[in-house]
């Protein structure tokens, strides 16, 4: 019997790095442990957060297996990272992530298939990728917004369903009455489903999603697993929070993940140096430095609101 992984927050990890652009360690380890210790239930390594597409795979090998370590069993570490574009590199690319210690092989539905091919292209080039990974490692899938998103469609669920071997989804779609239908789906299987959009989270929650698994976990973490664990309890002040945390997210279509980076650095206090590889320059304006400064005012407040 394969795990089942808890409900809640999941963060997707970003990749801290040092002033020569190498991997961080020292500040990796500070920033997982202030994940589990702001509520996460799990962590998403590897994913477009975490720059994947601009580390080399023995970088994103080497940090599934430096995440899986320092979280010492606290919580599960689920890690993607196939961003090829051959078949076989992928496969490659998959099994070197579960070879790193990854509880879940995560895979990216826009990688398997392009724009204009069918579920049916996708699906035979599933069950390639499937014969080819190790049976006994759960598997899970992202709808990653880059270099396309392709959502999940109803056939390609129900496949994930049936083969017995998916536990994991990190929805992108954005919209609740698809939500709804792959949660029908899912329901009484191994797979679940964790929103990574904000403003449909607390209503795909009441229709059985499993947690959230976004951007915003690596602003106000605390408060999305307060959220998670207190709705059906707590519904006026879960409302609320709702309502806050939505325009808040707006954050993360601007300059991300640089944005969050100096969120950490200079709001929170962690070492996290404001470093990328995605974005062109390592530069922050002032008005985007004042906006980093409200949300962690807004923040404080409304945990202020919830913990009374």
């Amino acid at each position: 019997m394969k795990k089942i992984f808890p409900n809640g927050m999941w963060p997707v990890m970003l990749t801290p790095l040092e002033d020569n652009g190498n991997v961080d360690y020292l500040a990796l380890e500070e920033l997982i442990n202030w994940y589990i210790e702001e509520g996460a239930s799990g962590l998403f390594a590897v994913c477009q957060s975490s720059e994947m597409f601009y580390l080399s795979i023995d970088e994103r090998k080497e940090l599934t297996h430096f995440i899986k370590k320092i979280s010492n069993g606290r919580v599960p570490v689920i890690s993607s990272g196939h961003v090829s574009y051959s078949l076989r590199d992928q496969i490659h690319e998959l099994n070197m992530i579960a070879e790193a210690g990854a509880d879940a092989v995560i895979l990216l539905s826009n990688r398997l298939a392009t724009a204009n091919e069918s579920d049916e292209i996708l699906i035979e080039r599933l069950k390639q990728i499937m014969n080819e990974l190790p049976e006994n490692i759960p598997l899970g899938f992202y709808e990653c917004p880059y270099p396309y998103k392709r959502v999940l469609s109803t056939k390609i669920v129900e496949f994930c369903v049936e083969s017995g071997r998916f536990y994991f989804l990190k929805d992108t779609c954005c919209n609740i009455e698809e939500i709804k239908k792959k949660l029908e789906i899912m329901k009484g299987s191994n797979m679940k489903l964790y929103n990574a959009n904000t403003s449909t989270l607390l209503e795909s929650m009441k229709y059985g999603a499993a947690g959230y698994s976004g951007v915003m976990a690596n602003f106000h973490p605390a408060l999305y697993a307060w959220l998670l664990e207190n709705w059906e309890k707590e519904p006026e002040k879960a409302t609320y929070l709702q309502d806050v945390l939505t325009p808040c997210s707006f954050i993360e279509l601007k300059n991300y993940p640089l944005s969050a980076k100096k969120y950490l650095a200079e709001e929170i206090g962690l070492s996290v140096k404001a470093r990328t590889r995605k974005n062109i320059a390592d530069y922050i304006s002032e008005t985007e430095l004042s906006e980093l400064r409200q949300i962690k005012e807004l923040s404080d407040r409304a945990m202020e609101f919830i913990s009374r």
